[in-house]
C-alpha cells in the first residue's frame, strides 16, 4: 500500500487530482496487489506545489520533478523497480504536457522497515499487511453472490 509523494514547481501541472490518480493507479498495478478495498484505500500520492525558488540543481534550475514511492519492505522485485520508474517518469511528464522532463524527473524508491508501516493506527509486519489482506478477500468472497 504505498504512498506516492510528487514534488514540482507550483504549475507544472494543470491536473494535480488527476496526475494523484494516475500515479497511484500505475504503483497499484505494478505491485500486482489484489483489487480489494484495503489496497485500493491505501494506495495514494500526493502532489506538492514548490514555489519555483524554493528548488534548484547546481546551475540553478528549477525544472524538476521528484517522484518518492514509499512501500513495505520487499514489495517491488527488480522488474517492479524499473517498471514503475519508468511508468512514473512517463506519467509525470505526460501530465505536465513536457515530453522532456522525462529526464529532470527523479523517481525515488523507498521501503519501510519490517514493522515500520501504519495503517489503522498499527505498526504493521509484512505478514500483517498480508494476512489482513487474505481476510479482506475471503470476506468478499464469502459476500458475493455465486455465479
Amino acid at each position: 500500500m504505498p504512498m506516492i509523494d510528487a514534488y514540482a514547481a507550483s504549475g507544472t501541472f494543470a491536473d494535480k487530482h488527476q496526475l494523484a490518480v494516475d500515479l497511484a493507479t500505475a504503483v497499484m498495478t505494478i505491485e500486482q496487489v489484489p483489487d480489494i478495498p484495503m489496497f485500493r484505500k491505501n494506495t495514494a500520492a500526493f502532489v506538492h506545489d514548490l514555489d519555483a525558488d524554493s528548488l534548484a540543481n547546481v546551475d540553478g534550475d528549477s525544472n524538476y520533478v521528484r517522484v518518492q514511492v514509499l512501500t513495505n519492505a520487499g514489495a517491488l522485485d527488480r522488474a517492479k523497480q524499473l517498471a514503475i520508474v519508468r511508468q512514473l517518469t512517463d506519467i509525470v511528464a505526460a501530465a505536465a504536457g513536457d515530453p522532456a522532463l522525462v529526464g529532470r524527473t527523479w523517481v525515488l524508491l523507498t521501503e519501510a522497515p519490517e514493522g515500520g508501516w501504519g495503517l489503522a493506527g498499527h505498526a504493521n509486519t509484512n505478514a500483517e499487511l498480508v494476512s489482513a489482506a487474505r481476510a479482506q478477500i475471503a470476506e468478499l468472497n464469502k459476500n458475493s453472490p455465486a455465479t
